[in-house]
């Protein structure tokens, strides 16, 4: 059946692969990017600034207007930053926050009363394996995951009666663009920062483990899995047999032996 779906962050990585194979699949699909829209024959592109409301109405209202509905959203659209709490600077904090979680948050508010008028829905949110775990110089990363976490539950249970499915998606190590971007929000660092040295040895390993991870291509394919599944689950951890280990463990060790283990994999010392 062919679903009208609005995707955000769709000029790289996981959304642009994943609006393609959904448009291939026949469906309607309308793609959000930040700076100009180029064309594309079968993906609507539509300007959005996820940090300005007006920006998220506007899109949404376009949306509606020329379909008369939306029956998927998927929340793809985020950023990275790196580096240690106490360095990182504001601005940047705020910004990862204010797109991570507070601009998902907006834009799913205003779906969701188109939603429920239209009898049901599909909302997806990308959380990430750094949502089940804190990781280390990527703090404000993880917590901005949590928050999605936390916030997915509640809404889960305030829609029920509204037959909208919430979902959520904790990818692992995938290769994208996430290593380029964090070190465009890094903080300067100098000889008299004292996480310098140790956020430079760990920073190494994030971004090899980066490198190594799964094309992008893998995790679009399953989300038109789920979106084409008529009860599909509350989560989908996508990635490597270590990466889903991770969380398994986590959940069966005592917090001090998993922290260990992390510690000893980014080389704290």
């Amino acid at each position: 059946m062919k679903k009208v779906i609005l995707i955000t962050g769709v000029s790289s990585g996981f959304g642009k692969q994943t609006a393609k194979l959904l448009s291939d699949e026949g469906h309607i699909v309308y793609g959000t990017v930040r700076n100009e829209p180029g064309s594309d024959d079968l993906i609507h592109n539509l300007k959005m600034d996820l940090t300005d409301i007006g920006s998220i109405k506007k899109t949404v209202s376009e949306v509606l207007e020329k379909e008369g509905r939306i029956d998927v959203l998927i929340n793809n659209a985020g950023m990275h930053t790196g580096g240690p709490i106490e360095t990182s600077p504001i601005r940047n904090i705020k910004l990862q926050m204010d797109t991570n979680f507070l601009g998902m948050a907006l834009i799913t508010r205003e779906v969701l009363p188109i939603m429920r008028k239209q009898g049901g829905g599909t909302i997806i949110n990308f959380s990430s394996i750094g949502g089940l775990m804190g990781l280390p110089f990527q703090a404000f990363y993880s917590a901005s995951k949590f928050a999605i976490e936390g916030f997915c539950e509640a809404l889960r249970m305030e829609v029920k009666k509204s037959n909208i499915k919430i979902v959520l998606i904790n990818p692992g190590d995938f290769h994208t663009n996430n290593s380029a971007n964090r070190r465009n929000f890094l903080a300067p660092t100098g000889i008299n920062d004292p996480y310098h040295e140790q956020f430079e040895k760990t920073l190494a390993i994030i971004e090899k483990d980066e490198a190594n991870g799964w094309e992008p291509e893998v995790l679009a394919k399953k989300i038109v899995k789920i979106i084409e599944c008529r009860n599909p689950h509350h989560r989908y951890i996508i990635g490597s047999f270590e990466n889903r280990l991770a969380v398994f463990i986590k959940h069966i060790l005592p917090r001090k032996w998993f922290r260990m283990i992390l510690e000893d994999h980014y080389k704290i010392n």
